[in-house]
């Protein structure tokens, strides 16, 4: 399966890359997050508990099932103030 990962803010400023296609056999979000994180370096970042992630531009669970072609984003949680 292929999809597209897109990182933002710190993840973005981390791994130096806006996004980056992926194939593999993913069946779910976190199977995409478990790879990349173990890369080690700087996509280590991704084994976080509490990253937030989007599948296709809405918010979703680590567990959203996956579709060839889906759009991944990871971002650090967001705070206001």
């Amino acid at each position: 399966m292929k999809v597209k990962v897109m990182y933002f803010a710190r993840y973005r400023e981390l791994l130096g890359i806006d996004a980056e296609r992926l194939e593999g056999d993913f069946k779910v979000l976190d199977d995409v997050r478990q790879a990349l994180a173990g890369k080690g370096g700087h996509y280590a970042v991704l084994a976080e508990q509490n990253l937030m992630c989007a599948r296709n531009e809405e918010l979703c669970r680590l567990d959203e099932p996956l579709e060839e072609g889906d759009e991944i984003a990871f971002f650090p949680p967001v705070t206001g103030g």
